[in-house]
């Protein structure tokens, strides 16, 4: 199989845990670009949290790609163009601010470049770390949502968090995408929206195929482009059942586990068997 297209989330996968790029993944993934083969961003983060790490890789000059906000947006690094854009209303919001109250977890969302939230948290905190956003504490978290926003996250320690994300899959089920990004991230875009129809829909643009992409990930909202993809990875680190549903698992994102599955099966055209 030639493969046309590698994607890639961010956070414990592409990105080390100081969050940069080891020499090794940098050069296999320069080295495929030079061959033809798309490089595309996939995360939760914002598109500003991507943008440097687009560039470091250079994605402008090849024609690629950013799926930010779990796929809530494509944007082409080539021409700053939405391609894709999906949001949340303002009363949505609203309600999942009461029901982030109910259940007695945190919540933010993103108002322009900064990070909304009533009361500061450590999770928050993390977020706004890995984003380089500045948090923004408000009165009121209604009033300050007017306008539409990409994704709510509600937060809070992940064995509390795991039991309200199974009862709120069920509660929003058919109205909202409901996922974990990390074990302490719940995330909630508009229903249907994840990396892996943002990714279906940006091969519909491109003409590739499914069977010519290479997916790579190690959380939750990673599975559906993992599921998706025509070889989905799993990293070293992620979760047993994400490595279950895997085509392939390669290593952590400490040991250079982008690189050697882009080595393997792109630059040295091995077949998974």
């Amino acid at each position: 199989m030639t493969y046309k297209m590698i994607v890639l989330d961010l956070d414990d996968t592409l990105l080390q845990d100081d969050h940069t790029i080891s020499p090794r993944t940098k050069q296999a993934l320069m080295d495929a670009q030079e061959a033809g083969v798309k490089v595309v961003l996939a995360s939760g983060r914002p598109t500003s949290a991507m943008i440097d790490i687009a560039e470091e890789l250079r994605l402008k000059d090849f024609g690629s790609f950013i799926l930010s906000f779990n796929g809530a947006k494509i944007t082409n690094c080539q021409t700053g163009e939405e391609l894709f854009s999906s949001t949340l209303s303002p009363e949505m919001v609203h309600y999942l601010y009461e029901v982030s109250r109910s259940e007695d977890v945190w919540i933010h969302t993103y108002v322009g470049d900064y990070i909304v939230t009533e009361a500061g948290n450590q999770y928050t905190d993390v977020e706004a770390a890995i984003t380089s956003l500045e948090v923004f504490e408000v009165d009121s978290f209604v009033e300050s949502v007017k306008e539409p926003v990409v994704k709510v996250l509600m937060l809070e320690e992940p064995e509390k968090l795991a039991v309200v994300e199974k009862k709120l899959q069920e509660q929003f089920a058919g109205k909202l995408s409901v996922m974990r990004s990390k074990p302490f991230f719940l995330e909630f875009t508009e229903e249907g929206v994840t990396k892996g129809t943002s990714l279906n829909h940006l091969i519909g643009e491109l003409g590739i195929t499914r069977e010519e992409v290479i997916a790579m990930g190690d959380s939750y909202n990673d599975l559906a482009m993992i599921e998706f993809a025509g070889l989905g990875v799993a990293m070293g680190n992620a979760p047993d059942d994400i490595k279950e549903k895997a085509d392939y698992v390669t290593d952590t994102n400490m040991n250079d586990g982008v690189a050697k599955v882009v080595e393997k099966f792109v630059l040295n055209g091995a077949v998974l068997v």
